[in-house]
């Protein structure tokens, strides 16, 4: 029902989203304010973002090295610095960048920001946390806002991820990506073990009738 509801509907939501994001909006979480410009994935009327952030929240995470990976907004990495992470931030799309600086400043948190389309330009680097809430829906993205939605048609932006991430974690290190039941999580799955990367379920919640789940990246 869930899904027939989102089908039917579907035409106003997306004419709705446009007419919301049309300027910047503001985004707070935990004391932290973030300005979303309207070409960065939007954390406010989706569900991911939140539900991250309230994982992570009573997580230790002082003096560890923490990699938000395509960051969008960066409220993540933002509350992973408020927490002691060293924290980088990464995204593909400049804008996202330039305001995650402008939040860094304005809430007085320290993040290191890496201009990259997943780990080109973290050569050498590893990450004892990294945290990836990625494009999930299998289409050609059209321009680099699509990116943020958008994993390609045959799910490229997965095949790539996972052939990177092994070499840019340390021994004691802890993946997290979340996903939602909407996507195809069973072909992402079989695409990871290709790279002998096996997920394990470590949260699973549901708002609002759609089922996100938090998987744990282990290498096998």
């Amino acid at each position: 029902m869930r899904r027939f509801l989102k089908k039917i509907t579907h035409p106003f939501l997306k004419l709705g989203l446009k007419l919301f994001y049309l300027k910047p909006r503001k985004y707070a979480y935990d004391k932290i304010e973030v300005k979303v410009h309207p070409d960065v994935f939007p954390p406010h009327l989706t569900l991911s973002t939140k539900i991250l952030l309230d994982f992570i929240k009573p997580v230790s995470l002082k003096n560890k090295t923490f990699l938000e990976l395509g960051c969008g907004s960066g409220i993540i990495s933002l509350f992973a610095s408020k927490k002691g992470a060293i924290v980088t931030s990464t995204d593909i799309n400049p804008t996202a960048l330039q305001y995650l600086k402008k939040a860094s400043e304005n809430n007085k948190l320290k993040v290191e920001l890496i201009l990259s389309n997943l780990f080109d330009n973290l050569q050498n680097r590893t990450f004892e946390y990294i945290v990836i809430n990625p494009p999930y829906y299998p289409k050609k993205p059209k321009n680099i806002k699509e990116q943020a939605w958008f994993c390609g048609e045959n799910f490229e932006y997965f095949k790539k991820l996972f052939e990177q991430l092994a070499s840019h974690t340390t021994q004691s290190h802890y993946i997290y990506m979340i996903l939602s039941e909407d996507c195809n999580i069973e072909h992402i799955k079989n695409i990871a073990l290709t790279s002998n990367l096996i997920f394990e379920t470590v949260l699973e919640q549901k708002v609002f009738g759609e089922t996100n789940y938090i998987f744990k990246i282990n290498i096998n």
